[in-house]
């Protein structure tokens, strides 16, 4: 994917995540971004894109996105990272935590009924979204970038691979069409 591949996953995202409370029959939105802006207010769910790493496991690989092309397209240099997003309830005017739980209910479900992203939306690759365990210690260290913000539940997920693409491919060397080895003379002098 292009430089928008950050982008193009986490609307991706937010879609699943808004299809799921409409087809609950709890229509909502989804807001993308802080838990504490203001903006926020109102919304069913919140996705936030707390951390961005390197995927280990991919890092020195090339990158050959799906394509129908021949040959097929090699990205050198590219870079795979791994999203870490926190699924958190909204806010709502109710008193009771009810409503806000059923709306990350269905987003759970959801994203464990379909936890692959694929498609156009996201450059025809497949990224794959997967529950992750939050200790404690490490939801409290997020909440704590969010002073004004009271705790609500929230759920992690990991979005991996997301491929950051060169702007420009690399083009191919030319085919191997002659394997002759010529030792002992010059180059395009041939041994009688």
């Amino acid at each position: 994917m292009k430089a928008d591949a950050i982008l193009r996953v986490t609307e991706v995202l937010r879609k699943r995540l808004e299809a799921a409370l409409v087809s609950s029959g709890m229509p909502g939105t989804v807001f993308v971004g802080p838990l504490d802006d203001a903006e926020a207010s109102g919304a069913a769910l919140v996705l936030f894109l707390y951390r961005i790493v390197p995927n280990a496991s991919l890092r020195n690989r090339e990158h050959r996105p799906p394509s129908n092309v021949a040959p097929p397209i090699s990205y050198q240099n590219s870079l795979p990272l791994d999203l870490y997003y926190l699924i958190t309830v909204g806010t709502t005017s109710e008193a009771t935590e009810e409503t806000p739980l059923r709306w990350l209910g269905y987003a759970i479900q959801a994203i464990q009924a379909a936890p692959d992203l694929v498609g156009s939306d996201v450059g025809q690759e497949t990224v794959h979204v997967t529950l992750e365990p939050l200790s404690t210690e490490e939801a409290s260290r997020i909440w704590a970038l969010f002073p004004t913000a009271n705790y609500r539940t929230s759920v992690a997920y990991l979005a991996t691979p997301v491929w950051l693409d060169p702007p420009d491919v690399l083009p191919l060397a030319a085919r191997v069409v002659d394997d002759q080895l010529l030792a002992g003379s010059r180059i395009g002098e041939v041994a009688s």
